[in-house]
């Protein structure tokens, strides 16, 4: 017997001319089966003339006449009334509402979640403007499959970006709500350690499957960057940290120096040395934490990288300084995960 599966396709802010293009290619794919009796999920945002009574295994769910877009606070928001869940589709799909989907997305990517039910499943993307983002675009396409868990503690954020995201509804469920704080609350962030809290795993789709559009002024640019530093902080103390009895930052500077005052006494306490290739750096031997309460102010010895131990926390960036920070890494025969952490 032929099995169906069917799809929730979830757009923030409603559909863009892009998606709507993308779901008449879907419709008219021999594989897409029709339901009468059924309507689209884009029902509650589309013109009277899209608002027939069609379907498909992936885009499926009873008519109903309460809209998903609402206002709050003066300013749509996109979050799904509780009448939402009692739709028929065992699978989310959650594309941004003007990036534009590769007609083969769906199917390749349904592939990979029956294979990992408790995974988000994201894909490669390509950026528009095509010059826009280019580190962050070369660090989504090209993280090997293990570094999708390892490099979740980077500023980059989600290791699979949020519009790539494709995954079973039952562990939607499961790891629980967007949170739906409004604007400023990084909410993919969220979710994605949650999901990671909860034993998730992260695949993506070495295909590109999503033309991701940047926009100067998205809501992402809304989020404080000291917001995302101190949930990154406590996710790094909380996930990785208690798995070693000390490590070393590497990186003497503003950025090492700054996590270092940022983590809790404990995790400080952990810390037995900062590292860099810097010599004036480590010409002068220590780091003093003057705003400490203690008394001594504790003070940190700086060494070359090739003087410390392992585990590292790296505060460097990478892809900026033409492979050195790689090339010193790659030296020390370290695996990443166990042995050094990124953090920049």
């Amino acid at each position: 017997m032929e099995r169906r599966h069917r799809l929730l396709l979830f757009v923030r802010h409603g559909p863009s001319q892009e998606a709507l293009s993308w779901v008449t290619l879907l419709l008219s794919s021999r594989s897409t089966t029709l339901s009468p009796g059924w309507t689209s999920a884009w029902g509650p945002f589309c013109s009277r003339t899209l608002k027939a009574a069609w379907s498909s295994p992936f885009l499926m769910m009873p008519a109903r006449t309460s809209p998903w877009l609402s206002l709050k606070n003066g300013k749509r928001s996109w979050k799904l009334p509780a009448s939402s869940w009692s739709l028929a589709g065992t699978t989310l799909l959650l594309p941004g509402e003007d990036d534009v989907m590769m007609p083969q997305r769906v199917r390749l990517q349904h592939a990979a979640a029956a294979q990992h039910p408790t995974s988000i499943i994201g894909c490669q993307v390509q950026r528009e403007p095509p010059n826009s983002t280019q580190r962050y675009t070369r660090w989504l396409n090209q993280l090997e499959p293990g570094q999708l868990l390892t490099q979740a503690f980077t500023s980059h954020g989600p290791t699979v970006p949020m519009p790539t995201w494709f995954c079973s509804r039952a562990w939607f469920s499961h790891v629980g709500p967007f949170d739906e704080g409004g604007r400023g609350v990084p909410e993919d962030l969220l979710f994605f350690y949650e999901h990671l809290r909860k034993g998730g795993g992260v695949v993506r789709v070495d295909r590109s499957l999503l033309m991701y559009r940047y926009h100067p002024a998205a809501a992402t640019h809304a989020v404080l960057e000291t917001t995302i530093w101190t949930l990154r902080v406590r996710f790094l103390e909380e996930q990785a940290l208690p798995r070693w009895a000390t490590f070393t930052i590497w990186n003497a500077g503003r950025q090492g120096r700054r996590l270092y005052r940022s983590l809790t006494a404990e995790s400080r306490r952990k810390v037995v040395a900062f590292c860099d290739v810097d010599e004036n750096k480590i010409q002068k031997g220590f780091y003093c934490h003057e705003e400490s309460q203690e008394r001594p102010k504790p003070r940190v010895p700086v060494l070359h990288f090739r003087a410390a131990r392992p585990p590292f926390v790296i505060c460097v960036k990478l892809d900026l300084t033409g492979g050195a920070v790689e090339d010193n890494l790659r030296s020390l025969h370290l695996r990443e995960g166990r042995d050094f952490l990124h953090f920049s």
